[in-house]
């Protein structure tokens, strides 16, 4: 018997090998933050296809390790003290696993202070701005005549970026060294090509923050984990 087997949610997304972390997730700017941190920091895992769908997201056994309902989540059955935990939030997943690593999260406390900063900067403001925005650009809410939703969350992703913009002068990566910061961070600033809102928040005017997405893109962990879990088809 499986330490895993106490979770739910295996029974509906069975574990091949038991013994590394189990990732649950679809390619979305949050779901890729797990599996190219996985990527980058060498742990051996096992991903699971979990669509958007109500009939996984909503399931009940997706649930049972993620009441919230949103990918990406994980389960690693070697965890704190040997024992299995599962966890939600790409955030704290990101940091769960730098921690694991011991890698990607700063060699001193005041550099760990400054990604985790930045890592909260992507978690509560460019992503959930960016993905309003999205809806309003691409989704159902464009066909709301009213221009006011859309231009407020439009607004705030160029003051976003703007930010973003300064903070990279002169450096490579948004808190020194390359970190799970970037992780977070730098799929986000890629969604707005998905999006097709680029033109409407001034990306031609920006001039470190694509050449930053594209340093991003170009690393090889980051092409391996961002179409993991492999979309159906």
């Amino acid at each position: 018997m499986s330490q895993l087997d106490q979770f739910e949610i295996t029974h509906k997304w069975p574990a091949k090998n038991p013994n590394v972390i189990q990732l649950y997730s679809f390619p979305t700017p949050n779901g890729v933050k797990a599996s190219i941190a996985l990527e980058e920091l060498g742990l051996a895992y096992e991903p699971h296809l979990v669509t958007l769908a109500d009939a996984d997201v909503k399931s009940p056994e997706f649930l049972s390790l993620n009441p919230n309902n949103k990918i990406p989540a994980i389960i690693d059955p070697n965890g704190p003290d040997g024992a299995p935990i599962g966890l939600f939030e790409s955030g704290a997943i990101l940091i769960y696993l730098a921690e694991k690593a011991g890698k990607l999260l700063g060699k001193t406390p005041a550099e760990k202070a400054k990604v985790i900063q930045w890592l909260m900067f992507q978690m509560g403001g460019v992503g959930p701005m960016f993905g309003q925005m999205g809806f309003f650009v691409k989704f159902a809410g464009s066909e709301i005549e009213d221009p006011r939703p859309r231009d407020r969350y439009v607004s705030e992703a160029k003051r976003l970026l703007a930010v973003v913009e300064k903070e990279l002068d002169g450096k490579d990566w948004i808190a020194g060294d390359f970190s799970i910061a970037d992780i977070a961070l730098a799929p986000w600033l890629n969604a707005l090509e998905f999006y097709g809102a680029k033109p409407l928040v001034g990306w031609d005017d920006l001039n470190n923050v694509p050449a930053y997405v594209e340093r991003f893109m170009a690393r090889p962990a980051v092409q391996r984990g961002k179409t993991i879990p492999a979309r159906d088809g």
